[in-house]
């Protein structure tokens, strides 16, 4: 059975890069009817967090990334952690198998200099651990000898062990380095191919070499290439946000986030670009991912994401936008919200046309839920400042208040009748009764947002701000 595993470290949040190398893990495991499987390797005891941990697991579960497997954690699947491995031995056991086949080796520092070896040693160095000396364990890299394995990306690759050198395995504080820990934990979990970024390339041949002297079967390698920034340097801080949960918190959806970073070295058979990864997993094919660098474009991600936005049923974006609500702890918006769905549907579709993002469809919508909205500066400057502010707002009252066609065709003869008295030129009678009604000069169209708001809104909207330019001007 096909095994894969995404194993990052709680030294940060989840990077998008890490996000797409567990998507990449993901779609082959689930293609091939497989497992997917979540290791936390926290072994670098000064940087881990559990608070990094959270939010990586919380960010997997928010993209549909979920793992088959791991320690029970209130009936669902925890992750396994590295640490808690350490506590039973595991590594020790390893380690001391290959001390014992002479392939490694304890070193032993001085007490006073502890970057000074004293020994190496193929004896448990009991009498040097009591007396407080540090003690690590070596692996001794076989000379002159050809490291070779088949990478999925980048085809036949070959090392030279004597280009390696030998390495430590454990460390003084009897924790694994990384080189060790991930071959024992991948063998024991079974993992049959290990998909990950290109910077873990130089890692591989240490790998292998513990492999083979286990005389364990090796994994199949895929090396991803990385996702630079614009100066084709690896996407980092200074290019912008990078991790997952920032992306969560500027409303992108996770179906949109993960159609961007496939299409990031993925290139469907079908040739689309707007798709959900989780319709398109057959698809999958690890033939089809590029082995050239990928330039992240944040530009492009917010397109990807609109187009999902406008694809979700509404009933479904309207779920949605309240939870995200929640997430924002905008809890007075959500209820609003929630008061009535039907309302809320309607505003929701005209606004969604006109943004890439949740966060975005909370800013252009909040003038539909409350009265007590704030008007743009700009809108106060150019439009109510202005001499025919208060005889065009005072004759869309009377004409809107005469109205009893709200339809989007009504509203609009209205407008239109009211344009045609030329008491302002037309942009500027729609652009003042646009922001009388919402605040803002960019907004859905002019005639559909009346007739969502209904004449009890519109009207009152009207008045309160006619009362602004009287006390303006």
């Amino acid at each position: 059975m096909v095994r894969t595993r995404f194993a990052p470290s709680p030294t940060g949040y989840l990077h998008v890069g890490g996000a797409r190398t567990a998507l990449f893990n993901w779609l082959f495991s689930k293609r091939e009817r497989g497992k997917f499987i979540l290791r936390i390797e926290d072994t670098d005891l000064e940087r881990s967090t559990r608070e990094y941990e959270r939010s990586i697991t919380e960010s997997m579960k928010w993209l549909g990334l979920t793992w088959d497997e791991g320690p029970d954690v209130g009936g669902e699947h925890g992750p396994y952690r590295q640490s808690e491995r350490k506590e039973k031995g595991i590594y020790d056991e390893y380690a001391e198998k290959l001390v014992g086949m002479r392939k490694a080796v304890y070193v032993v520092y001085d007490k006073d200099d502890r970057e000074k070896e004293l020994l190496e040693t193929f004896e448990y160095p009991e009498s040097y651990i009591q007396s407080g000396h540090d003690v690590t364990i070596r692996f001794k890299m076989p000379r002159r000898l050809k490291i070779e394995f088949h990478d999925l990306a980048k085809g036949d690759m070959e090392f030279s062990s004597d280009d390696v050198g030998d390495f430590i395995i454990m460390k003084s504080n009897g924790f694994p380095t990384y080189n060790f820990a991930v071959v024992v934990d991948d063998h024991l979990m079974e993992v049959t191919h290990i998909f990950r970024g290109d910077d873990h390339l130089s890692n591989t041949p240490k790998q292998i070499a513990i492999y083979r002297s286990f005389g364990w079967e090796l994994p199949t390698f895929m090396h991803i290439p990385l996702i630079l920034g614009r100066d084709r340097s690896p996407l980092s801080k200074r290019h912008g946000a990078t991790a997952v949960d920032h992306f969560r918190e500027e409303g992108y959806l996770p179906e949109g986030l993960l159609n961007y970073l496939a299409l990031l070295g993925w290139r469907v058979v079908e040739g689309k670009e707007i798709f959900n990864v989780f319709e398109n997993v057959e698809d999958f094919d690890t033939s089809l991912i590029s082995n050239k660098n990928v330039i992240f474009d944040y530009e492009k991600l917010e397109w990807v994401n609109g187009k999902h936005l406008r694809m979700i049923e509404i009933e479904n974006l309207c779920y949605r936008f309240t939870e995200y609500l929640s997430y924002l702890n905008m809890n007075d918006l959500r209820e609003v919200v929630e008061k009535d769905k039907i309302y809320s549907m309607e505003v929701l579709n005209i606004c969604r046309e006109k943004v890439n993002t949740m966060k975005q469809l909370v800013d252009i919508s909040i003038p539909f839920f409350v009265e007590s909205y704030d008007y743009e500066e700009r809108y106060i400057e150019d439009y109510l400042k202005k001499e025919f502010s208060t005889s065009i707002l005072k004759r869309a009252i009377e004409k809107f208040s005469e109205n009893e066609d709200w339809s989007v065709e009504g509203c609009e003869r209205v407008m239109r009748n009211l344009a045609a008295e030329k008491i302002a030129s037309k942009k500027k009678t729609f652009q003042l009764i646009r922001g009388a009604i919402l605040g803002k000069l960019v907004t859905p169209g002019l005639f559909i947002s009346l007739s969502v708001l209904g004449k009890g809104k519109v009207l009152r909207r009207l008045e309160r701000t006619l009362e602004l330019a009287r006390s303006v001007r």
